[in-house]
Order: C-alpha cells, then structure tokens, then sequence
C-alpha cells in the first residue's frame, strides 16, 4: 500500500469516528432538551470540530441570552429592591436572599449533628445496660427536633406525589370512560365543569372536617395533616389529566377502533392495546398540568392549614418577622419555581420514554 492510499485510509477512518461522534452527540440532544440543558449539544459539537462559528453562535443563543437576562433580572432587582421599605425593613436583594439559603443550610447541617449526637448518646446508654444485664430497659426514641428547611422540602415533594397520584388514579379511567361513551361524558361533563374552577381555599374546610370525622385514629399510617394537604391537591389537579385523556381518547384513528371490532378484542385489551398508546401523548399533557396545578395548590394548602411543608415554612417566616423573614421567603419562593421546573422536566422525560411523541 502506498503512502497516499495509507493518508486516504486515515482521513475516511478520522471522518468515520466524527460522524459516530456527532450521532451521539444527535442522540443526547433529547435528553439534553428534556432537562433545560439544549446548549450542551452545540457546545459538544464545536469540541468534535462541527463549523465552530455556527456552533459559537447557537451557544449565544441558548446559553449566553438566558445568562443575560438573568443577569440583568439580578442587576435590576438588587437596584430596586431596596427601593421598597416594608414593616420587616427593605425587600432583600439577591446576596441578602443567598446568605439566608447558606444560612438555613448550615441550620439544617447543625440540626443533623444534634440528631446524630442523640443517637450516638442512646447506642452508648443501651450498650451499658445491655453489659449491666438490664437488657429489659433498652429504648429507641425517635429524634424529634425542629424540621429544617429540608424538611419541609421533601414534605412538600412527598404530599404532592401521593395527591398526584391518586389524582391520576382517579382521573384516568374517568377520561377513558368518557372518551369511548358519549353518555358517560355527557353525565360527567357537568360535574367537571362545575367543579374545575373550584379554588383549593374553598375546598381544603371540606375536606379537613371530612377527614377529621373519617381518620379518627391517631396512630395511622398517615398524619391528618398528610392526608389533608394530599387530598386537597387531589381534588384540585385532577382535571386538566381527565380533560386530556377524554380528549385524547375520543380523538384517537376511528379505524383502530373498527380493527378491534373486526378482530374481537375484549374491552380491556381494546383499551390497552389500541385505546391507550393513541392518547398517551395527551394523556401526559394533562398528568404535567395536573402536577403544575398540584404544587401550586398544594403551597396554598400548607399555608392556610398550617400544615408542615413550605407553604408552612413561608407562612411562620411572614408570622415571625424578624430581619431576616423577608430573604427567607424569597428563598422558600426561588425554591418552590426550581422544584416546579424539574418536576415539569421529570413528567416530560417520563412522556419521552413512554411515547413516540413529545408536546414540549
């Protein structure tokens, strides 16, 4: 072989390895989409050699615009912000609302020491009375100390979560129900209009009496404040999924429908094997909007039921009206948009697995 054949060689082998290199770097570009990360794929592109100019220019685009306006956002807050006296003093700008997230950080880091310490106290005291024959009075208690700010975040995660899915539990057959019969949508049709437009501040009275009537024991599985938060949050995000899947279900090819007559499939395997995979799209449409509506909610349940979770944690900061209320708040506030986001992002990357198609 020649020199020249041998240089060919290696330039087609060099162009072989980018063109792998940009199909998977086209394959991550989903996964980049659905988690708000869409310039890395410009950025890996530009690294491999892909016309550099173009790729400087779509970097700007995704990555140095959103950083602009964020940073003129910070700029034009910390400049008017002080601007703003209140009865708790001026409205913190954003290095005051940063040293109160390291500030309920390091709380959250003593609070975890002191639970520590705790438990280190009662293993060293029950191993004493263990080696003094006294096996009888070993205990284990249950650290109760202040909830932190972490806490209340995964309260809060949590409540949402379990009201959402008895949300979706309830409202997915109802929307199948009513997107294959006509009856079944007209009956319901009316209660879901007269009740979608229902604020949760009018339902969380009802429904804490309910169930303080019906959960009467105090050593459930569930705190009463659980379950009032959670059903809240049901009763008020389970429309937009019902809507949807009605929606998609009665829209769906009517020749698919007429295939499973011809072939005589039962009604549960008309459902799963044609029904379903058809609407899902739109199923899940409605199950992002039943989560957006559900953490909304489900703050506003915490605040006027004083149950724990961010919603309580902003309430008793308003309440406590220290200094540093004000910036505490703003980090509750920052906090709550963050975590609507990425669970905004998780309902779309379940969507993306689940279906051909993704409604961004």
């Amino acid at each position: 072989m020649t020199a020249f054949d041998q240089t060919i060689d290696t330039a087609a082998l060099k162009e072989d390895r980018r063109a792998r290199l940009f199909t998977r770097i086209s394959a991550l570009d989903g996964w980049f989409k659905l988690l708000g990360l869409a310039w890395m794929t410009p950025i890996l592109r530009a690294l491999s050699g892909d016309n550099p100019r173009a790729q400087g220019r779509e970097i700007f685009r995704l990555l140095g615009v959103p950083l602009l306006a964020i940073g003129a956002f910070l700029l034009l807050w910390g400049v008017l912000a002080p601007q703003v006296k209140t009865s708790l003093g001026t409205i913190p700008g954003p290095v005051a609302v940063w040293e109160q997230a390291v500030q309920l950080n390091a709380e959250a880091n003593a609070e975890h020491l002191k639970a520590k310490a705790f438990y280190a106290r009662e293993a060293k005291r029950n191993a004493l009375l263990v080696a003094e024959g006294k096996a009888d009075r070993v205990r284990h208690h249950v650290y109760v100390g202040t909830p932190t700010y972490y806490d209340q975040i995964f309260t809060s995660i949590r409540t949402v979560f379990f009201g959402f899915l008895l949300a979706t539990l309830v409202a997915v057959p109802l929307g199948i129900l009513c997107g294959l019969s006509a009856t079944a949508n007209a009956a319901f049709n009316p209660l879901v209009q007269l009740f979608k437009p229902v604020s949760p501040l009018a339902w969380l009275p009802i429904v804490t009496m309910v169930v303080s009537a019906l959960y009467t024991t105090n050593n459930g599985f569930f705190p009463k404040s659980f379950l009032v938060s959670a059903i809240t949050v049901t009763l008020c995000s389970l429309w937009p999924t019902l809507v949807n899947t009605a929606l998609g279900v009665a829209s769906i090819d009517r020749d698919l429908v007429n295939v499973g007559r011809v072939l005589k499939l039962s009604t549960w395997r008309r459902i799963t094997k044609l029904v379903l995979p058809s609407a899902l799209p739109l199923i899940f449409t409605g199950m992002r909007l039943s989560l957006g509506v559900g953490w909304m909610v489900l703050i506003a349940a915490e605040m006027l039921a004083q149950n724990p979770g961010l919603g309580k944690f902003i309430w008793d900061e308003f309440q406590n009206g220290s200094s540093d209320s004000l910036a505490r708040i703003m980090v509750a506030v920052l906090t709550i948009g963050l975590i609507g986001f990425l669970l905004d992002r998780l309902m779309l990357a379940l969507q993306s697995l689940f279906t051909f198609s993704t409604h961004r």
